[in-house]
Formats: C-alpha cells, sequence, structure tokens
C-alpha cells in the first residue's frame, strides 16, 4: 500500500477542529514538504488560532500528522493559491516526463 500525501484545512469551532477542506498532493515525500515549506502562517500553535492547515500523511491507510500552522484568513488564501500552483505544476510535469 502506497503513502499519500494530503493538506488538510481545518476550522476551530467551539467544540472541536472541524475539517473544511482537503487536498491531495500525491505519493513524493519530497514535493510534499517542499510545497507545506512555502505555505503563509505560524508553526507556533496557541488558543487564539482560529484557521490550520496540516500535512498529513496516510501510511498503510492510516494519517499520520506531520506539520500545523495556524494561519490567518489572508494567509489561507494565500496558502491556497500556493497549493492550486504546485498541484498543477507537479501534475504537469509529471505528464511532460512521460
Amino acid at each position: 500500500m502506497e503513502t499519500n500525501f494530503y493538506i488538510l484545512v481545518h476550522i476551530k469551532t467551539p467544540e472541536q477542529l472541524q475539517t473544511i477542506g482537503k487536498f491531495f498532493i500525491g505519493n513524493d515525500r519530497q514535493f510534499a514538504n517542499g510545497l507545506f515549506l512555502q505555505l503563509n502562517g505560524n508553526p507556533a500553535i496557541d488558543n487564539q488560532g482560529v484557521l490550520f492547515v496540516e500535512l498529513m500523511e496516510t501510511i498503510h491507510g492510516l494519517p499520520v500528522n506531520i506539520q500545523l500552522l495556524a494561519c490567518t484568513l489572508n494567509e489561507l488564501t494565500e496558502n491556497y493559491r500556493i497549493i492550486t500552483r504546485e498541484v498543477f505544476r507537479q501534475s504537469h510535469l509529471d505528464d511532460v516526463r512521460l
């Protein structure tokens, strides 16, 4: 079974963290880590944060949290742009390499 990487987007509600978005970013660890390093946010998580992006991998179908960033709405907007651009770039580079 292969390892897959995802970026999850969470919002903090009074009850819990609720996942509001999930991006499949492939099975290349180097690409996943490089993409996450480009994202905006603060790795210092505190009780004030409301929006979060998380790099997660699944190993044998089980989720493993790798990194988490707290971000503002503006940072989240920019992160969506970065994720979309990089996944698009990666998928088109794979097509060119074939």
